[in-house]
């Protein structure tokens, strides 16, 4: 499910915010810092503001792959029979780094304002279910 501005979204799950916290005016590194934590539950609802989109980086091996998998898909069949054989290996062999690419290929993360006034940022989108 990819979810666009604007959309109404509810928590998928209870999430539990923890970190320093530092009054508004004061240095983050001033004497004024306290730990602190925040509970949210599943089901509160809140609206989209932001999607953003991170393509993780092709390493050799895919970039391999697609260059290989290309060159088999155009010519291929103008091949010799042993040539293309080899170039079938070759593709075969870097399949499964294709495969876990694709599997990770894109991360999603929105910024969502909850009616409870909370704001999330840079949240996995699965963190979040259509309204």
């Amino acid at each position: 499910m990819t979810l666009n501005v604007g959309q109404r979204v509810w928590l998928a799950a209870d999430l539990r915010l923890a970190g320093s916290v530092t009054p508004v005016g004061e240095p983050p590194e001033g004497t004024g810092s306290f730990a602190a934590s925040v509970a949210l539950a599943a089901g509160i609802e809140g609206t989209v503001e932001r999607v953003d989109e991170h393509h993780r980086e092709q390493g050799h091996g895919v970039r391999e792959y697609l260059r290989l998998k290309s060159l088999l898909d155009d010519f291929g069949h103008q091949m010799p029979p042993a040539s293309r054989k080899q170039l079938d290996e070759q593709v075969e062999a870097l399949e499964e780094q294709w495969v876990a690419y694709q599997r990770q290929m894109l991360r999603v993360t929105v910024r969502v304002r909850l009616d409870n006034g909370f704001v999330l940022d840079d949240v996995p989108q699965e963190a979040f279910a259509s309204a």
